[in-house]
């Protein structure tokens, strides 16, 4: 879940009611800066020079921190909650609750170093609740930018330049990474033999496997079309290519008959004809014949050698494409058929605790997902 944080809490400044005193000693602070700290590390430099080009001393910015603090655009940090199952399979008491500690830690480890434009400077892992859960608070920033500082706070922007990109209102930029760090900290789940159990669809009727396994034949099928419609183009060039070597040996039957036809050859003259008379008659034709032959046998061969590198450069354009198309398609049928494999499992999972059990387990998880939306709601109102 996301937290609006409070570093005073995490860090056991003050105490709350649902915390067991007697089990503080047991939860891991990893790091605690101060955030102004923080934002002088990060953005001092890259204030200075904002400064030293304004004209205007209204236009200058005495303190970065206290902009964003107090500003609508931005929040001073973000803070992500991850927590493995809940008090009733997970108690922070129990055996499996250290279990979740120890996976929990594990994949904070890794977090720095894949979110490299997220400075992290509050993190702590609390065992002195009901459910081991980790907090981990960040400043998000992005370098090069040509608004205001060149390095400044951007949640947008430091995902963007992490590689996440988003689409639709709900596929945002958040949402991709969120689903990330989910997809990392089930990664190291099933290092220690816990499946995660993704609840809710986007189909009330599918199961999360049967839902991939859908789209990705939709994609394959998708690229099959395309495959099919680059094979056409192709075959139609070979065609035209085809009709191009016909159109030589057209040309080399035009020259064979410069040899032998009648017409491009000049008679013998008659014994009383008059030099005068045989060039009216035969050479002057026969010349004006060979000069209308030759023009069109040079339009003809100039069109068809352009045509022919033409024909070549897009049929070598369209073979690469093809070659991708072909590797990504058999890349998705390879994950395709994993997930086949994998939604067999989950079906067998169906078949032996019930299926009535388990839809329950997804109404209270969607029920819940409706709950985290209407509270973003009303915060991000506020």
């Amino acid at each position: 879940m996301v937290g609006k944080g409070s570093i005073n809490h995490n860090s056991r400044k003050f105490t709350a009611e649902n915390v067991a005193p007697e089990r503080t000693h047991l939860n891991i602070d990893y790091c605690n800066e101060n955030i102004e700290k923080v934002y002088h590390k990060l953005f001092d430099e890259a204030l200075k020079r904002y400064n030293d080009k304004q004209t205007r001393a209204d236009r200058k910015i005495e303190n970065y921190y206290d902009k964003i603090r107090t500003g609508k655009q931005e929040k001073p940090f973000h803070e992500l909650i991850l927590q493995i199952g809940d008090k009733d399979n997970m108690s922070a008491e129990s055996e499996n609750g250290q279990l979740a500690k120890q996976i929990l830690d594990e994949y904070y480890k890794g977090f720095r170093e894949r979110n490299p434009n997220l400075y992290v400077f509050s993190v702590h892992l609390h065992m002195d609740e009901a459910t081991p859960h980790i907090h981990i608070d960040f400043v998000p920033f992005t370098t090069g930018s040509k608004r205001g500082l060149d390095t400044r706070v951007s949640l947008k922007q430091a995902l963007v330049a992490q590689g996440f990109k988003g689409g639709t209102r709900g596929d945002t930029e958040w949402s991709q990474w969120v689903l990330s760090e989910k997809e990392q900290l089930a990664a190291v789940m099933e290092r220690y033999g816990i499946e995660w159990e993704q609840k809710g669809t986007h189909d009330k009727h599918l199961s999360v496997l049967d839902y991939k396994k859908q789209e990705r034949e939709k994609e394959i099928s998708a690229l099959d079309s395309q495959i099919a419609e680059k094979t056409d183009v192709v075959k139609s060039l070979s065609d035209r290519v085809q009709n191009f070597d016909d159109g030589i040996e057209r040309l080399q039957a035009i020259s064979d008959s410069l040899d032998t036809a009648p017409e491009y050859n000049l008679p013998e003259p008659s014994g009383l004809m008059t030099a005068k008379t045989y060039k009216t008659k035969f050479a002057e034709p026969l010349i004006k014949r060979l000069k209308s032959l030759i023009k069109t046998v040079f339009a003809r061969c100039f069109e068809a050698w352009d045509s022919y590198h033409r024909l070549n450069a897009t049929n070598a354009s369209l073979y690469r494409e093809n070659q991708v198309l072909s590797r990504k398609n058999s890349s998705l049928n390879a994950e395709n058929a994993e997930l086949k494999e994998q939604n067999r499992d989950y079906k067998l999972l169906r078949k032996v605790f019930g299926s009535k059990q388990i839809d329950g387990l997804l109404e209270q998880a969607k029920q819940s997902k409706q709950r985290d939306k209407r509270f973003r709601d009303n915060q991000n109102e506020r």
